[in-house]
């Protein structure tokens, strides 16, 4: 007999993030639709790194569910931050600002906070979390920056590095979720998705 399949809401992910994509098709997850929120990203004066990220996912969260309305579907969001003690890095406009940030971060530790948020439309149930990893790079030489800086794969990314790309040759140790620096803890997303109701 053929095995039923058990019927589940739709999926959005309220991100833009290929990475975010690749990591939840790497345990088998396909988002429905991807629905990026458009929200001011702008940290508030005086904003902490772990309340920012907090706040950042919980809105592009809402901000998409809400035009869901009574829809049955499950709305996922999460928001990636880069920082060196209460300082917030950025994703870097130019390869000058990525150079300052690979600079900060050269011979020292810093953190990476993924908040990630889920709410079940209809009924509005929602979810939220922190996760937080620590995360050393080695000390770099002016010619390791250039070189990274030419390849153009700053772009776009939180601190100005991807441990997943060219930047995985500067990372001797981290400490906790490497899916986390990534973009996406991926389990503690499983576990938020499965209390919504999302079977896998």
């Amino acid at each position: 007999m053929p095995v039923s399949r058990v019927s589940r809401p739709r999926l959005i992910l309220a991100s833009a993030s290929p990475r975010r994509l690749d990591l939840l098709s790497q345990i088998g997850i396909v988002p429905d639709s991807v629905l990026p929120a458009n929200i001011d990203e702008t940290p508030h004066d005086g904003e902490l790194p772990r309340p920012y990220a907090e706040r950042l996912c919980g809105a592009k969260c809402r901000a998409v569910a809400e035009e869901q309305g009574e829809a049955d579907c499950i709305v996922l969001a999460a928001d990636t931050v880069v920082a060196v003690g209460r300082r917030i890095l950025d994703k870097p406009a130019a390869a000058a600002d990525a150079r300052k940030h690979l600079a900060l971060l050269s011979g020292r530790r810093h953190t990476v906070i993924t908040g990630i948020a889920a709410i079940r439309c209809g009924d509005g149930r929602a979810w939220s979390r922190l996760v937080t990893t620590q995360v050393r790079l080695k000390r770099l030489s002016e010619a390791e920056v250039d070189a990274y800086l030419a390849s153009d794969e700053w772009q776009g990314k939180a601190g100005g590095y991807a441990i997943q790309g060219r930047a995985a040759r500067f990372v001797p140790w981290i400490g906790g979720s490497y899916s986390n620096v990534v973009g996406l803890p991926l389990t503690e997303t499983t576990g938020m998705l499965e209390a919504a109701g999302y079977t896998l």
